[in-house]
């Protein structure tokens, strides 16, 4: 007999640098906050994140996920950070039926977490007591395409799986300026503005940001952008609005902005 359960929300965080992990600050604090605040505790997370973007839709499917540390020059104590979350092996399965006939495929040894997902997750569940599996954005295929997985990967909520998109709303590191601290540039906040009264809207038109004029300069890859992309598509499928429970900037270029739906 299965047990009922409470649909868990649609959420995309914008995660920023990984030193998050090691921090409290305004966006861990409210990272924090969303796990104290969902409806029940999820079964398992299932997290897209912008750093496993490769030419495939795979999801991990170990027992037991390493911490990738995937990134250069910051301090020796984030790069032994360790997040020991079991992995959830049965969510692969799960996940390939929901979304067929999509094919994806399952890793059972190359990746794990990466601080997309580890970043954020330290602080929505510190004890790493939520098992975990990650879905990979495939950087072979257009907007639309992860817009529509994510409608058809909706339906995992409705068993206990809270599904976690990890990105940025606007990300543009080349245009980085960390003197400007929390403030963002004039074309940042036009496209995160306008991501803004889309999401919490008519996320069904989402996928007109890509069209947007500041486009290019907020987006000039598309791997921290496409997650959102996912958390629009549960809303849009399942008539929901989101809410942007976050929102800010860190050097400019960088949106901080995070959405929830309510569940």
């Amino acid at each position: 007999m299965t047990t009922a359960r409470t649909r868990q929300p649609a959420v995309f965080i914008g995660h920023g640098v990984p030193l998050n992990a090691l921090e409290v600050n305004q966006w861990t604090r409210e990272w924090a906050a969303l796990g104290t605040s969902l409806p029940e505790r999820p079964r398992a997370v299932l997290a897209v994140s912008a750093h496993w973007y490769i030419g495939a839709t795979a999801v991990t499917a170990m027992a037991n996920p390493r911490t990738i540390h995937d990134f250069y020059g910051f301090p020796r104590e984030l790069n032994e950070f360790d997040y020991p979350a079991a992995g959830a092996p049965e969510l692969a399965s799960e996940v390939a039926e929901v979304v067929k006939p999509t094919w994806v495929g399952e890793d059972r040894d190359s990746w794990g977490l990466d601080h997309g997902t580890w970043s954020v997750l330290t602080h929505v569940f510190p004890d790493a007591d939520v098992p975990v599996a990650q879905l990979s954005v495939d950087a072979s295929k257009p907007a639309g395409y992860h817009f529509d997985l994510g409608t058809r990967l909706s339906a995992l909520r409705d068993s206990g799986v809270l599904i976690l998109a990890s990105g940025n709303v606007v990300h543009n590191l080349a245009a980085a300026d960390p003197t400007r601290g929390d403030s963002g540039t004039d074309w940042a906040h036009r496209f995160d503005d306008h991501a803004q009264e889309l999401l919490t809207e008519r996320p069904e038109d989402a996928l007109s940001l890509v069209e947007h004029p500041d486009a290019r300069l907020a987006v000039p890859s598309a791997d921290h952008f496409l997650p959102l992309l996912y958390t629009a598509g549960m809303a849009a499928g399942s008539g929901e609005k989101l809410d942007a429970f976050s929102k800010g900037y860190a050097w400019g270029s960088v949106s901080m902005t995070s959405y929830r739906s309510a569940a």
